[in-house]
């Protein structure tokens, strides 16, 4: 029998824990509150459904094949009244500021009715982490307070964050293929800001957003080392759109293309750039260009492997209804052995999606961009504390320039790169695996329903022309797949190199 020495020692020997656990170590960790919040959020999220999403997923499914230009104008004004939009924006910004990992409950919810729906609501939150992450807090308030503003005033303030473009894809989410991509989206800085020029594509909820968060490039040939974040309000001068993507599924939810044409970009709205970066930090702006990009996707992954999760459970969910109510040989379907392993396949995968949006969220709650907001005596801060103070304290702190500096610091300067790549690798392992069981789960609906799941009406085979954006988005899955070697295998392989073919 080992000793307490020898336990000791082995301790100090084999000290990592966090690879086959995020959520056992850290759980103690984390505010007793959140889980009454979380609760909270997916109460407001079933009553959506039943009020909102379950009668109109269908009609507007019908409706976006019948008008391919039509725009989802009345649903975003529900849900800025339903209040979603400022919902997990912190309160020292104006919000509500629930819990940040409340959101993948709230959209696996949704997302099991329907998934346009929910990225009609989800995708504002994809500008609002490119907004956060850059640490520049005096822009911060600003956009995100104008959020408010359109809440209260009842028009809706969205952000889009616009990265990819026609020649650069997924390559425009890695600094290592950036440079290999054609990006062509280029800004030239001039006395004042920056004038932009190029094209960005597959933009969700472009046309409908008031901001968009611009990632351009001060050097084509060089886009790694010349990253720009920029701020563009829909109306500027030189900022247009064209279409939008006649997609096959989350038809609700638009991707538009934008165009910007010798678009000035004042220096007020430059979220970052190799300048601003130099005054926080000596880091090289490629490697604050990565870490930019993992905070905001290591928050957003997780969200959209909820989003798999979702479409899995609502497949599961119809196959199930379907099988309890139709006859085989004079027996209900449910009571067939091969339909419930079929069932239990489906649920199974539910279980396990659900699982890795969980440790994902937990990887940012402590090691990543959520850690600030949810050490304890931060989260009660900004729980009970009164808004009024926010408004009239703390919001024209975050106007100081210091206040850009310490967070600078804090977000970019500080952090461990372990930190960073465990968030970075658990966010794309959630991606994947939540969105290929929601693929799976959607085929095996179908193959449960056979010819009665290719009906519109039965809902099964919209889920499925939902669910396969998801394995394209926010980075494909094989992007996602060489991110997991490369921040959670690669590490431990000294010979191991990533995106070299």
């Amino acid at each position: 029998m080992l000793s307490k020495a020898d336990v000791s020692g082995l301790l100090s020997r084999y000290p990592k824990f966090e690879d086959m656990c995020l959520s056992l170590p850290y759980a103690p960790h984390m505010p007793r509150g959140m889980v009454k919040e979380t609760r909270e959020v997916v109460a407001i999220a079933r009553k959506f459904n039943e009020e909102v999403a379950r009668p109109r997923a269908l009609e507007l499914d019908r409706k976006t094949h019948e008008d391919p230009d039509y725009m989802p104008w009345d649903l975003v004004e529900l849900a800025n009244r339903w209040g979603f939009y400022t919902m997990w924006i912190p309160r020292m910004f104006g919000g509500r500021g629930y819990n940040l990992p409340s959101m993948s409950y709230f959209s696996e919810e949704v997302g099991s009715v329907c998934l346009g729906i929910m990225n009609v609501i989800g995708v504002h939150y994809l500008g609002v982490a490119g907004v956060i992450s850059s640490a520049n807090t005096k822009l911060a308030g600003r956009v995100l307070r104008e959020v408010v503003r359109g809440e209260k005033t009842g028009k809706p303030c969205l952000i889009a964050l616009a990265i990819t473009e026609p020649g650069a894809g997924t390559d425009v989410e890695e600094v290592e293929l950036v440079d290999k991509g054609k990006v062509t989206c280029h800004a030239r800085r001039v006395r004042g800001g920056y004038v932009v020029n190029g094209t960005k594509v597959f933009i969700s909820m472009g046309h409908m957003s008031t901001w968009t968060v611009l990632c351009a490039y001060e050097d084509l040939k060089k886009p790694s080392e010349t990253t720009v974040g920029l701020m563009v309000k829909t109306g500027a001068k030189g900022f247009s759109f064209g279409t939008h993507e006649n997609k096959m599924g989350q038809r609700v939810c638009p991707a538009s293309v934008l165009v910007f044409e010798d678009c000035f970009v004042p220096d007020d709205q430059v979220l970052f750039s190799a300048e601003l970066i130099r005054k926080f930090t000596k880091k090289p702006v490629r490697e604050i260009a990565q870490r930019y990009i993992d905070y905001v996707v290591g928050a957003t992954r997780p969200g959209v492997c909820a989003f798999g999760v979702g479409a899995a459970r609502g497949a599961f969910e119809t196959a199930l209804k379907y099988a309890s109510s139709t006859t085989m040989h004079g027996r209900l379907l449910v009571n067939h052995e091969w339909v419930q392993c079929m069932l239990a396949e489906m649920y199974k995968n539910v279980a396990l999606g659900r699982l890795a949006y969980t440790e994902a969220n937990y990887a940012n709650s402590h090691r990543g961009i959520y850690r600030i907001l949810q050490l304890k005596p931060a989260y009660y801060y900004f729980r009970l504390m009164p808004q009024a103070y926010f408004d009239t304290v703390l919001a024209p702190m975050l106007e100081k320039d210091f206040s850009g500096r310490i967070m600078g610091k804090l977000t970019f300067d500080w952090p461990r790169l372990e930190d960073q790549r465990c968030c970075s690798g658990w966010a794309s392992l959630a991606k994947v695996a939540g969105t290929d069981i929601g693929v799976r789960n959607c085929q095996m609906a179908l193959e449960l329903m056979g010819r009665t799941g290719l009906r519109q009406d039965a809902g099964a085979e919209k889920m499925l022309r939902d669910i396969k954006l998801l394995q394209i988005y926010e980075g494909t899955n094989q992007l996602n797949r060489l991110n997991v070697f490369k921040c959670l295998i690669a590490p431990e392989i000294p010979q191991a190199s990533v995106f070299e073919e």
